[in-house]
């Protein structure tokens, strides 16, 4: 679950600058009239874009989520600055809690007796 929790963080945050990027490249592009890095850190986003759902999506799965939070999930790398929000929600509200209850120690499982 830790590794889930880690790539998902991770690809939270690189998908969130890179579309931060677009973002004010594609702002910048009304002075300038050049289109090929707009298209070149698009492209890049869309390959992290369809990791980060590569990704996310079974930590929901792993999470048992409801409906509203997995498609928030899965929709925060489509708006600037969400991925960012969404990511300290889901992890103060469902990841926390869920590590927490894995860490606890567990009595031992009593041999059958023969």
């Amino acid at each position: 679950m830790r590794l889930n929790v880690a790539l998902y963080r991770v690809m939270a945050y690189v998908t969130g600058v890179v579309l931060i990027v677009l973002c004010v490249l594609a702002i910048m592009q009304i002075w300038v009239d050049d289109g090929a890095a707009v298209n070149a850190v698009g492209t890049v986003h869309g390959a992290l874009y369809i990791v980060y759902l590569l990704v996310s999506f079974p930590l929901t799965r792993r999470l048992r989520l409801a409906l509203k939070p997995t498609v928030a999930v899965l929709l925060a790398g489509t708006v600037p600055v969400m991925t960012f929000v969404v990511e300290r929600h889901i992890s103060h509200r469902y990841v926390e809690p869920a590590l927490a209850a894995a860490a606890t120690p567990r009595p031992p499982v009593p041999e059958p007796r023969r």
